[in-house]
């Protein structure tokens, strides 16, 4: 299937995919798509395991990009480093490019030009590999955020397909499977944090209300 898909083709599969469970959606995926078109990101963030073990479980060898940011916390970087020996996962690291993310970190862009920062150390680096694909997936879940909601497990974009495995799993069905197969848990999740981004824009709170704090910002554009 190539990537010229028809709203057609979107609302087939997203029918398809909406009744199955989160293996057999990622299982089917490999039917539908060759591997070298798909894209996996991951943040390491409070609960990635989950779509990290069910990818690991069904094709270790899908490469797993991690946009380092230059600004996570210690705790996300151990996390990461954990997750990957755990599952033997295939990560790779995308960085921003080296003048433009020192600019944020000389101008601490990150308080008064959030969406900037963000777009330099984030969608940018993504951007560069995102033309290489076809489909994107990535872990979002529709309690997350009042725009997650509006979300379906296929999402036609300009150039490529987002797909969202985990799209109908609630917090608690997520924290289900985290506890029924011995997940690890962000270490930060424990202090309070749902979601964590950058250590300088995520405070403890739930859901996402801990990130960008005293900010209407909810998403860091590469979603958007």
């Amino acid at each position: 299937m190539d990537n010229s898909t028809s709203t057609l083709d979107i609302t087939t599969l997203n029918s398809q995919y909406r009744k199955m469970s989160v293996y057999q959606r990622v299982e089917q995926l490999y039917k539908d798509f060759d591997q070298a078109d798909i894209m996996l990101t991951s943040s390491f963030a409070a609960t990635s395991a989950f779509l990290l073990k069910v990818f690991s479980d069904v094709n270790k060898s899908q490469k797993i990009y991690f946009i380092d940011t230059g600004y996570h916390f210690k705790e996300t970087l151990i996390y990461k480093e954990y997750l990957t020996k755990l599952y033997q996962l295939n990560v790779e690291e995308i960085t921003a490019a080296e003048g433009p993310h020192q600019l944020t970190q000389e101008t601490e862009m990150w308080k008064v030009q959030p969406n900037r920062c963000c777009h330099i150390n984030k969608v940018q680096p993504l951007n560069l590999i995102k033309k290489e694909y076809k489909i994107w997936v990535s872990g979002l879940m529709k309690w997350q955020s009042d725009f997650r909601n509006t979300l379906d497990f296929f999402e036609p974009r300009e150039k490529i397909t987002k797909f969202y495995p985990l799209l109908d799993i609630d917090f608690i069905g997520r924290d289900d499977f985290i506890r029924r197969h011995h997940l690890p848990f962000h270490p930060l999740k424990s202090k309070g944090y749902s979601s964590i981004g950058c250590s300088h824009c995520t405070v403890p709170g739930d859901d996402r209300s801990g990130r960008w704090n005293n900010n209407p910002k909810t998403e860091c554009g590469l979603h958007l």
